[in-house]
């Protein structure tokens, strides 16, 4: 049975998310990946033209299917904005399942080794980590509004924390190899976000917070 026209690439790509995931970049080899997929390296080098090559086509395939899944995901039911950015937190706690390579995320994998090697891949990632990030601006520009919220940061700054918090929460993952210090980051981030425009049941409080932060 012929595969349809560019299976195998996404085979290659999809078996990169995994593996780099797994062992990180540097150790993952070509024949890692091929092994993975169940296909040859001609196969491989008919498609991409080294393992650079593919990772930067991967970070494009990890942002293009993370995209499709938040852009589906429930957060964007909530009625009002501080509830879509709660709703957004526990969403992203939702998905902290299955083994540590399976919620991990790809870009944040490759930055923390490629950050000063591999510069065009570096950049990559951060276009792809910081362009999640833009996905909150709106509803935090919005929540600010409606909370009376203000002081000397940014939604955009806000927004990058969020990222932040959310990255170094897998991190830890990876170092305890565990999902529970992810789910606690994030619990002490919704409380943070609660504390930040008043709707802790301490609205003056965390308004005063907010605005000498």
């Amino acid at each position: 049975m012929m595969r349809a026209p560019h299976e195998s690439k996404t085979k290659l790509l999809d078996a990169a998310l995994k593996v780099v995931r797994t062992k990180g970049y540097s150790a993952t080899r070509i024949e890692d990946i091929c092994a993975e997929a169940g296909l040859t390296k001609g196969s491989f080098f008919h498609h991409f033209k080294s393992k650079d090559d593919l990772a930067m086509a991967a970070v494009a395939h990890y942002d293009a299917n993370a995209i499709a899944t938040f852009a589906a995901a429930p957060y964007h039911e909530a009625a009002d904005a501080f509830s879509r950015l709660i709703s957004y937190i526990e969403f992203r706690k939702a998905i902290l399942t299955g083994d540590l390579p399976d919620f991990t995320c790809f870009a944040g994998t490759i930055v923390q080794e490629a950050y000063r090697t591999h510069p065009q891949l570096a950049a990559a990632c951060e276009r792809s980590i910081v362009g999640h990030a833009k996905v909150l601006e709106a509803d935090i520009r919005a929540a600010m509004r409606d909370s009376g919220v203000h002081g000397n940061w940014t939604a955009e700054s806000l927004a990058l924390y969020t990222q932040a918090v959310v990255q170094g929460g897998l991190l830890l993952a990876k170092a305890t190899g565990s999902a529970k210090a992810a789910a606690e980051s994030l619990d002490h981030l919704r409380r943070y976000f609660e504390l930040l425009f008043g709707r802790d049941g301490r609205a003056r409080a965390g308004r005063t917070r907010a605005k000498t932060f």
